[in-house]
């Protein structure tokens, strides 16, 4: 009678192992199951349609439907007084609003020019490869007839403020 319970004990034990086994088993069944049942695209679709939602929002109403988190920081940054606009105005017109930082060096501005042109043709699917020492050693940044020469100077040194405009002059060269 002895072996009896003890024999109960590990079968019962068997069970309660065999039990969570199994329970282990279906989870993983249905996560294969879940991710079997959406393929990438309707994922993304669906991803992209949350993501519109919420770019409906005041806040974030001004970025693009393809908004990248880059995008969403700059624009939560500039809602707390911790980025700026440069309004960069180039000769056909067109104006580019330039997101960054409030302590940011003319480099900064450049570089967030050369970002936002990049994301601007991926959307629009235009010229695929800008050389942009190319457009550099061309073209020149101008604020209030000032010409933006150093790299490493501030933004804040050259009187830049919030929605300032920032000229995109071709370098006219001496003969």
């Amino acid at each position: 009678m002895d072996e009896c319970p003890d024999l109960l004990i590990v079968e019962k034990g068997e069970l309660e192992e065999k039990s969570v086994a199994d329970d282990i088993k279906t989870e993983e069944e249905e996560e294969q199951e879940d991710e079997e049942a959406l393929p990438h695209s309707e994922i993304l679709d669906i991803f992209e349609e949350g993501l519109a939602l919420m770019v409906q929002d005041p806040l974030l109403c001004d970025l693009p439907i393809q908004v990248t988190l880059e995008e969403v920081n700059s624009q939560v940054a500039l809602e707390y007084g911790q980025a700026m606009t440069v309004r960069v105005c180039k000769a056909d017109g067109e104006v580019m609003p330039i997101v960054v930082v409030q302590s940011a060096t003319v480099l900064d501005l450049k570089k967030a020019i050369r970002r936002y042109m990049e994301l601007k043709q991926q959307r629009e699917g235009g010229v695929k490869h800008i050389g942009w020492k190319y457009v550099w050693r061309t073209f020149h940044l101008v604020f209030n007839g000032d010409k933006l020469e150093d790299d490493n100077g501030k933004l804040k040194d050259y009187g830049i403020r919030n929605r300032d405009e920032v000229t995109f002059l071709k370098t006219l060269r001496k003969k």
